[in-house]
């Protein structure tokens, strides 16, 4: 549990910086050949979500939980088939987003570092794209 002035990254990043952050990362996404397929088309809620995701991961305000509940994230990630490759894919465009993002090292790393632990966990497939992309035609 942290003190009331317990500098947490959010609180040294701030809302707007994570915005520009969330907003690159995905503009980068749609234009991964990996990526893209298992996104929609549209990812403003996406990033909306993901907004919340990381102000409340980064010790900001618990924005995803009070409207989503609690982020379970590779549950909510299981429709989708995330294979190494995809993972690899997910973290080059974080690192490039942060890299072009106003957040100086050593946060920079530590961001990263912890979103890759994540990124590796949200693994469940070796190859094959899931039933639910198959019909949804996002298995390319």
């Amino acid at each position: 549990m942290k003190s009331e002035n317990q500098e947490t990254v959010y609180s040294i990043v701030g809302e707007k910086t994570l915005h520009e952050l969330v907003d690159r990362f995905y503009q980068l996404v749609s234009e991964h050949p990996a990526l893209s397929p298992i996104f929609p088309d549209d990812l403003t809620e996406t990033a909306r979500k993901q907004k919340q995701f990381l102000t409340q991961f980064l010790g900001g305000p618990s924005l995803y939980t009070e409207e989503h509940g609690h982020p379970m994230l590779r549950a909510r990630h299981m429709p989708f088939t995330i294979t190494p490759a995809r993972a690899d894919a997910w973290l080059s465009c974080m690192a490039q987003a942060l890299k072009e993002t106003p957040i100086d090292e050593p946060l920079r790393r530590a961001v990263f570092e912890r979103l890759s632990y994540t990124a590796r966990h949200m693994i469940n497939s070796e190859d094959k794209p899931s039933s639910y992309e198959a019909r949804k035609g996002y298995d390319r």
